[in-house]
């Protein structure tokens, strides 16, 4: 991000809006799904809110611009206040994904039809955050949001086995996995690459 700065502060600036608020949007919408579920502890807490700032973990935020990855502020639920709590702990945890899928498919379809190329291209960098935000978040490892998914579709007693495994290593097997060990590609450029890209193919042709 930082030589993204020197070579182009345009493209700098349009890095830096498009990862705010994909990140906003994205904690945003695992809140209004908790609240919805029954849970308010995100709304006694202000992040109902599309101000960035309830939303921005600092280091975090701080890691992204340094080495292009990084961390929003957790939304934090009490499980016992929702119905479901197995299930709707994975609603919750989907909807920031797929806010950003949905992000990222607007934005395609305004770049589209309503704008002329050159000004379509600004919307590129949105494009392309919001769907490796989305994708990233969906490998099932801890603390990401792919976990809980998996902690709801699988069986209950392998569920809490796997919960167990993710609370004690999940974030060691994490950093494992974004450490490039070969070359300058880390191994979950290889997992999650190919998803990637074939979101954009879709999204921009």
């Amino acid at each position: 991000m930082l030589q993204t700065l020197l070579d182009s502060p345009l493209n700098f600036l349009l890095f830096a809006l498009s990862l705010l608020t994909a990140v906003t949007v994205h904690e945003f919408f695992h809140a209004f799904t908790a609240d919805r579920l029954g849970d308010p502890t995100p709304r006694s807490q202000g992040r109902l809110s599309f101000n960035p700032l309830v939303h921005l973990d600092p280091l975090g935020t701080l890691a992204l611009f340094l080495i292009g990855f990084g961390w929003g502020k957790p939304v934090e639920y009490y499980p016992p206040n929702l119905k479901r709590p197995r299930q709707d702990a994975a609603l919750i945890s989907l909807a920031g994904p797929a806010s950003n899928l949905v992000m990222a498919v607007l934005a395609s379809i305004i770049g589209r039809t309503l704008l002329e190329p050159n000004t379509a291209s600004l919307l590129l960098p949105f494009v392309y955050i919001n769907v490796i935000l989305a994708v990233f978040n969906l490998v099932p490892i801890g603390p990401l949001d792919g976990q809980k998914i998996v902690f709801a579709l699988l069986p209950r007693d392998l569920a809490y086995e796997y919960q167990s495994i993710m609370s004690r290593y999940g974030t060691l097997i994490l950093i494992f996995f974004l450490i490039p060990f070969f070359g300058n590609t880390p191994p979950i450029q290889a997992l999650i690459g190919p998803v990637i890209n074939f979101f954009l193919r879709i999204l921009l042709g």
